[in-house]
């Protein structure tokens, strides 16, 4: 086979890295029957999903050590805390990807090449929310 002759196909190149946490949270907005109004913890993941249409090189989108930033955040702000109390929001997978994504736009994406398409949080291995950034 020539692999010297195949045609690189026009398209966006996408990267994602995964990052966990621990954390607690209770939900205030539900009502006190409900299992998630009760304090309770979870070992967050969060990914950070990433696109280009050009590399920078070697061929990155951006170099994965370029979302350190997220992981030091991540530790010193979120980890091993009660969410309610270090975050303005009502701590749901949902809300916290939104959140995440508009860390990221601010304080990481200015830094690098790439931006950012969404941020997905999973607090058990089966469920997830993803925020999906609009640009025009």
């Amino acid at each position: 086979m020539d692999t010297a002759t195949a045609q690189l196909p026009d398209g966006k190149f996408e990267i994602g890295k995964t990052f966990t946490f621990e954390a607690g949270h209770r939900l205030t907005g539900l009502p006190p029957e409900h299992k998630c109004s009760r304090q309770h913890g979870h070992s967050y993941t969060v990914e950070i999903i990433l696109t280009a249409t050009t590399l920078q090189a070697p061929g990155f989108v951006t170099d994965f050590a370029d979302l350190d930033p997220v992981k030091q955040f991540l530790d010193r702000t979120l980890d091993h805390h009660n969410l309610p109390d270090v975050l303005p929001i009502e701590p749901t997978s949902e809300l916290l990807a939104q959140y995440l994504a508009g860390w990221f736009l601010q304080h990481v994406e200015p830094t690098i090449h790439g931006e950012l398409i969404a941020v997905r949080v999973r607090e058990t291995g089966r469920s997830w929310a993803q925020f999906t950034v609009d640009r025009p």
